[in-house]
């Protein structure tokens, strides 16, 4: 019986590369936090794994040209404008201590999703290989 790697994994391989695509939005938050006029950005992540999961139940791509990725950080669409809670002067809504925390909570996320896979890779290794 052939092993399927999408239904071993589920959607774990997807939600660490959203997980990598937030870091990267993350980051970007905090290197522009003095530049005038900066919006700060993030990915909501509930909602991207939610469409993904909508997307393995019910969705069937239509055109050659439709993604099977979850998101690109460089598509607009999915990425949204945080709420100041206190916008500075020049118009930047970038609050550092807000970003690394949240960069903080994506990395230990990012890390237990790992984690798993890594674990799963192990359990289907064994399973290759059989008991030593």
């Amino acid at each position: 019986m052939a092993i399927s790697f999408d239904t071993a994994l589920g959607i774990h391989q997807q939600a660490i590369q959203v997980r990598a695509d937030r870091a990267e939005v993350l980051a970007n938050n905090i290197a522009n936090a003095d530049t005038p006029n900066y919006l700060s950005r993030d990915l909501d992540f509930k909602a991207i794994l939610n469409g993904e999961v909508d997307k393995e139940l019910k969705l069937m791509t239509t055109n050659s040209s439709h993604s099977a990725n979850v998101i690109h950080p460089d598509f607009a669409a999915e990425l949204m404008y945080r709420v100041p809670t206190q916008p500075s002067v020049d118009g930047n809504t970038v609050d550092v201590q807000e970003e690394m925390a949240a960069f903080g909570q994506n990395t230990l996320a990012y890390q237990a999703s790992f984690e798993f896979l890594n674990g799963k890779f192990k359990g289907l290794k064994l399973a290759i290989k059989g008991s030593a």
